[in-house]
């Protein structure tokens, strides 16, 4: 199996999806009566979230990415 980068912000995404899909079958199952306008902000909110988590994750990565080449380079201050 192929590894890949842990993605913080499909993983928020895909909570507050599957959290529209649970409200939307509990008001088919008749559990609850749920008005069509409650989706609206679940789901984008969870969009919105996701894109946040997204960005702070790549800048997370970039500064890490930096830190991690500036401490390969031989510093000037320091002899040999």
């Amino acid at each position: 199996m192929l590894r890949h980068r842990f993605q913080p912000g499909r993983l928020v995404a895909g909570v507050f999806l599957i959290l529209a899909g649970v409200i939307y079958a509990g008001d088919a199952d008749g559990l609850w009566d749920t008005p069509w306008f409650v989706m609206i902000p679940v789901v984008m909110g969870g969009l919105c979230l996701a894109g946040a988590v997204g960005v702070l994750t790549r800048d997370i990565r970039r500064r890490r990415g930096a830190l991690r080449t500036n401490e390969d380079e031989p510093r000037a201050d320091l002899p040999g």
